[in-house]
């Protein structure tokens, strides 16, 4: 057969698509298996905030009609407790959303977007496919470099992403360090922080308060239900900037971008304290239960600040993930991030560690 032509811009020709963790129905058909877990993709191993169950299973006679396009009581209740107005937010069909969004919304041709690396693959590739040049910065000892991706800043750059806390890495830049990069950044350039494991960093005392910068840079702040909250399979997020910024980005936003059990989940978990403080106890408990068992293996790990951990195995990562697989747990290959002898593992319930650590001790024993 004759080679086509192809019909389709030359940045979109260069990507390569995101590979979501392996979801468990798939695993279990695939290998015949019974048993799965799911250790791959940061969910919350609690399950959804009951009270957002609750208020769920009351709107599903409401499914007939289109949601509130403007989000308005999840806008008012979100401005009520971070003490701003509704037109400081923009509700998103998950925070991936949103950064689609301000691409969009900025980028032309020639600009450029300034990134870490390895860092959340979704900023490279929905940049490129904006047509933006990605100028990246290496990772410094797993965290973001901040000196030297201020040193990149030019007048080309248009937009800057700062994942705090990392994904992949799990770890964090602090207040000082913010601070210090904010200095100087001009007007014409956006920084953009994707905060999606803000409420499992929240507490540490040198965790930056992004929301200090509001009115004074050009920001916008991104943060998720997916993880704390439980609520990934909604796919809902919000993001916080000025009223010029949001109003830009609700221009192109498509409407009824969020449905009405998304909306009405996000509501009533933000009231959820007890399942929130249930979630954080659990990852607090899980976390201290694998980074002992990875010592007593020998295993290197970066400490996090967030619900997985980063995980040095010593071999090749994509052949522990497909062994891991057979015997029914699912974690994240880190290959695709140049992370060649890494995996992710998300912390999950007591029994969950404890599969996947007698699993993993199998392997390299």
């Amino acid at each position: 057969m004759p080679k086509i032509k192809s019909i389709f811009r030359k940045s979109i020709e260069k990507i390569k698509p995101y590979k979501p963790g392996k979801p468990i129905e798939e695993v279990k058909r695939e290998l015949g298996l019974r048993k799965v877990i799911k250790l791959a993709s940061n969910e919350n191993p609690l399950g959804p905030s009951p009270k957002a169950i609750k208020a769920i299973l009351k709107s599903i006679s409401d499914l007939n009609r289109y949601p509130d396009s403007n989000c308005f009581y999840l806008k008012q209740k979100l401005a009520k407790r971070f003490g701003l107005k509704e037109g400081n937010f923009i509700i998103g069909n998950g925070s991936d959303e949103l950064i689609v969004l301000v691409l969009r919304a900025l980028i032309e041709p020639g600009d450029e977007v300034l990134i870490a690396y390895p860092t959340f693959l979704i900023y490279e590739i929905q940049a490129h496919a904006c047509g933006a040049k990605v100028i990246r910065v290496p990772l410094k000892s797993f965290r973001y470099d901040l000196e030297r991706m201020r040193e990149k800043v030019n007048p080309r750059v248009k937009i800057v992403f700062i994942a705090n806390p990392d994904n992949p890495t799990g770890t964090y830049v602090t207040k000082d360090e913010v601070n210090k990069f904010m200095e100087g950044i001009p007007e014409e350039t956006v920084v953009f922080f994707d905060e999606a494991y803000y409420e499992f960093a929240k507490d540490f005392p040198d965790y930056p308060d992004t929301l200090q910068f509001l009115g004074k840079k050009n920001i916008i702040i991104t943060r998720s239900f997916s993880k704390a909250y439980g609520l990934a399979g909604l796919r809902i997020g919000y993001g916080i900037g000025s009223p010029y910024l949001i109003d830009h980005l609700e221009r192109i936003r498509e409407p009824f971008n969020v449905n009405i059990l998304a909306q009405v989940g996000a509501l009533h978990a933000l009231e959820d304290k007890d399942f929130l403080e249930k979630t954080m106890e659990i990852n607090r408990k899980g976390k201290e239960y694998l980074y002992s068992e990875f010592r007593k293996l020998g295993l290197s790990f970066v400490p996090s600040a967030t619900n997985f951990i980063l995980v040095d195995i010593k071999r090749d990562s994509r052949e522990v993930f497909q062994a891991l697989l057979r015997r029914g747990v699912i974690v994240r290959d880190m290959k695709d991030w140049g992370l060649n002898n890494f995996i992710r593992v998300t912390i999950g319930t007591k029994e969950e560690n404890e599969r996947f650590i007698k699993e993993l001790r199998r392997l390299i024993i």
